[in-house]
């Protein structure tokens, strides 16, 4: 399997993301595999000067290593269009055959528009959209195409299958919190693969990036359970509509394991005719051997960069119980550091957190020291989100 890291360079790492890249290293050396670093810089104006030097030297200096040369997001440009134009080439049919829309479609709502038309959801950043420019590709797609070329500031928005169909569950077994369960239609909701300023969205980027690079062991918060299910879409659909091997042929890097499982993904799937997979004619939504066979179970059964495996942490809040931000500077590892701080204080620190440590209070260890007491069931002993105090450093210094 292989595992990776993921941080924006958004400014220093602090003590979340220490916790985070510590259980993704662990989960990838437990298997004696190993694990990439992605520098995820795609959104340039959240791009903070040499933060990723920082990243990686706080990663070195708390013995997290990592395969290969670092791969940043903002060289790839030219794979995420490749993989935009795969799923605007592709047809979402909605009712056994008889009724089909674009996969992909121009959304011309406001963020007060979605506002407005939104119901309330849970607070992990995820608003239901609600279909109004779906409406009106399916019933004035000229309409729709007029706005487009008269230059109507718009994003792009994948759609999400009809309940109707019998598609629109995603299950995947967490290992941390378990079996989960998302309609695709209600929960989801049709969402931005290209924002209204050109920049492809992270829901996509981040799938092309797993799925290409062999990526098959994903840890991440919590928060992101539910973009699991979207992910899983997304994944599927670049799958069948013959992404890999158009990124391969066109001489992009593609993982070794993407191409196989790729292959054999297709063959499950009874795909015969291999021109028909590449211009992108696969049917989503109806019971044809057509229908990506993970959308309704994703990652269960063996791992592959087809169908990853997932481990989402509880989150790590400040003393007030809101998520760590990077501007808390108190417990970024600059300051740490700083004040003399031992990565093993760190890594100790990190492993209590993620419940490796039984202990009242964290008793320093290396990487390796928590290599060796690491177990998945550890961490899911405790499922609450964890608060760390204001004053970390403080209690690391004893």
């Amino acid at each position: 399997m292989t595992g990776r890291f993921a941080p924006t360079p958004s400014g220093r790492m602090h003590i979340g993301n220490s916790y985070a890249m510590l259980a993704a290293w662990l989960s990838a050396r437990a298997r004696k595999q190993q694990i990439l670093l992605r520098v995820e810089d795609i959104d340039m104006p959240r791009v903070v000067k040499n933060a990723d030097q920082w990243i990686m030297d706080d990663l070195h200096w708390l013995g997290l290593d990592w395969a290969g040369v670092p791969e940043y997001q903002s060289n790839r440009g030219a794979i995420y269009e490749l993989a935009l134009k795969t799923l605007e080439n592709m047809r979402l049919h909605s009712d056994y055959g008889h009724n089909s829309m674009p996969l992909v479609y121009p959304c011309f709502c406001s963020r007060a528009d979605i506002r407005v038309a939104s119901a309330p959801q849970e607070g992990d950043g995820f608003s239901v959209y609600p279909g109004t420019c779906r409406e009106l590709i399916s019933t004035d797609a000229e309409q729709s195409e007029m706005r487009v070329r008269n230059g109507d500031r718009h994003s792009l928005r994948i759609a999400m299958p009809a309940p109707s169909c019998g598609h629109d569950n995603v299950v995947f077994d967490d290992r941390v919190f378990g079996l989960q369960r998302y309609s695709l239609h209600s929960q989801i909701g049709d969402s931005i693969v290209r924002r209204s300023d050109g920049l492809v969205s992270y829901q996509l980027v981040v799938v092309v990036d797993d799925l290409l690079m062999g990526v098959d062991d994903i840890v991440r918060g919590r928060d992101l359970l539910r973009s699991t299910a979207l992910q899983t879409w997304i994944r599927d659909a670049l799958v069948s509509g013959g992404f890999v091997k158009a990124a391969h042929e066109k001489g992009y890097p593609v993982a070794q394991q993407a191409l196989s499982h790729n292959q054999g993904h297709r063959q499950e799937l009874g795909h015969e005719d291999q021109d028909h997979i590449d211009q992108g004619h696969a049917k989503y939504g109806e019971a044809t051997q057509d229908l990506p066979a993970t959308s309704e179970h994703a990652g269960l059964g063996k791992a592959s960069p087809i169908n990853p495996e997932y481990a989402h942490l509880p989150l790590i809040d400040n003393a007030a119980g809101r998520r760590l931000a990077k501007r808390e500077r108190s417990l970024d590892l600059g300051t740490l550091r700083e004040r003399g701080i031992a990565p093993e204080r760190v890594i100790g620190y990190c492993a209590w957190l993620l419940g490796l440590q039984q202990e009242k209070e964290p008793v320093p260890m290396s990487a390796d020291d928590a290599l060796q007491v690491f177990a998945w069931a550890k961490v899911r002993s405790r499922l609450e989100d964890r608060n760390v105090p204001d004053d970390v450093s403080d209690i690391l210094l004893k």
